[in-house]
């Protein structure tokens, strides 16, 4: 969508962006909190999590949770919130009509929870029913034993239910005190901001009603290091193969060595016509595969996980091999990276279609480290990629020796050992 881009430094440390869209027909509100798990002890790891629940419940203006989420969705209106290692985030969305009023509530609730015995109570429960039925999802308890086991400040699902126990209200209203500053919160708010519109909401967020606080609370410095040996999770009831792969580099890649990494990413595994999951697709060996490219402030990480029959295993870990090492050698075709930048083109386009599609292009680089991409450049920089630094790139993301394979199933260790050996000569 046709946009433009300011960003805001308020008198009280709040820093921001402001999306105009012009004529679009809705308001988004994603408003950060640097205010993640890694701020708490291990044994009260849920305290974040569980704050974020009962924050987004009875407050000063409506003193109790149903009927404030009533109000807030009697005219169609979105909100929710979410809680990660490193931030908590709210958001809204809703129809352009009633953008004031859907941002006075949301920011009402962030600023004057009652926290109130009872509904820490029920949400407790919420919480502990929602991660039960994370736990069941074995890509994911998988994904985060490895990020674990790498060094990073992540819990399994399972840890976390039995250390749930160990937080108390008081526990959550002292991380909301801690956490809920005004030099701590980041914004980006999407829509038809004309500029009377924009100074209205400056006004809002000036006078909000949260300690000023010392800073930005920074991230942490967490570097990975890699496993001399698989992680696995034996589960007999799973006959099939469940696991991932990554390789990591020791420092954040710039723009031009991620785009590339994207680029060559999607070559292998994100389309049925690509190199690693087209070929395993042909031999009938996998159904699907995932891939991906992620950075933390000191590292940069590429994965590839998916499920397979064991049987299929040591053909597809063969295919992966292959296709990687093809690459480090330089058996890239210019016809391939063409078509693998038409693809990268079309998923950018496809990507901003939305309000909120555009806002979130921004906002998780922003509330990471502050940058704000220039979305009309992202083209240009596809253009850009050429050959020698697709294979450059992924060269360097094995050149570091830190890595790990993790797998979750019924496979015996001699298998296991068999598939990890069958890796290991990409570092």
């Amino acid at each position: 969508m046709r946009h433009t881009v300011s960003e805001v430094v308020l008198k009280n440390g709040i820093k921001g962006l402001f999306i105009h869209i012009p004529d679009a027909s809705v308001m988004t509100f994603e408003i950060n909190f640097r205010a993640g798990e890694y701020l708490v002890s291990k044994e009260k790891w849920e305290t974040p999590h569980l704050m974020e629940h009962v924050l987004l419940g009875a407050n000063q203006l409506i003193p109790k949770a149903r009927a404030f989420q009533a109000e807030f969705e009697k005219n169609g209106a979105y909100g929710n919130a979410s809680t990660g290692s490193y931030d908590i985030i709210y958001e809204a969305e809703c129809a352009d009509f009633e953008w004031n009023r859907i941002l006075v509530l949301l920011l009402t609730a962030i600023t004057k929870p009652l926290f109130l015995e009872e509904e820490f109570t029920a949400e407790f429960g919420n919480v502990r029913e929602e991660l039960s039925a994370r736990s069941n999802n074995h890509f994911r308890h998988l994904s985060l034993a490895l990020r674990e086991a790498y060094g990073f400040k992540v819990l399994t699902d399972q840890e976390r239910l039995k250390l749930m126990d160990n937080v108390t209200l008081s526990d959550i209203k002292r991380h909301y005190e801690a956490t809920h500053t005004t030099k701590n919160l980041r914004f980006v708010i999407a829509g038809n901001i004309s500029p009377e519109r924009k100074n209205e909401i400056q006004t809002y967020l000036n006078n909000i009603e949260l300690p000023t606080g010392e800073s930005r609370t920074p991230l942490p410095d967490e570097k990975p290091h890699g496993l001399k040996k698989p992680l696995c999770i034996q589960n007999e009831t799973v006959k099939n193969l469940y696991f991932y792969l990554d390789t990591f580099l020791a420092r954040r890649m710039r723009d031009a060595e991620t785009d590339a990494l994207n680029l060559i990413n999607s070559m292998l595994t994100e389309t049925l016509y690509s190199r690693i999951l087209g070929t395993a697709r042909e031999k009938g060996l996998v159904y699907s595969m995932s891939s991906g490219v992620s950075q933390t402030k000191n590292s940069t990480n590429w994965w590839f996980g998916a499920q397979v029959m064991m049987k299929n295993a040591t053909p597809l870990f063969e295919i992966m091999r292959g296709e990687l090492e093809a690459v480090f050698a330089g058996e890239v075709l210019e016809a391939d990276i063409a078509a693998a930048k038409q693809y990268a083109l079309g998923k950018f386009q496809r990507s901003g279609q939305t309000v909120g599609g555009t806002a979130n292009g921004y906002s998780t680089r922003y509330f990471f480290d502050g940058n704000i991409d220039d979305y009309y450049k992202i083209p240009q920089r596809i253009e850009a990629i050429n050959k020698d630094i697709v294979i450059k790139t992924s060269k360097a993301m094995f050149k570091d020796q830190v890595w790990g394979l993790g797998m979750l199933g019924s496979a015996n260790d001699k298998d296991i050992q068999a598939l990890h050996e069958l890796l290991k000569p990409l570092w």
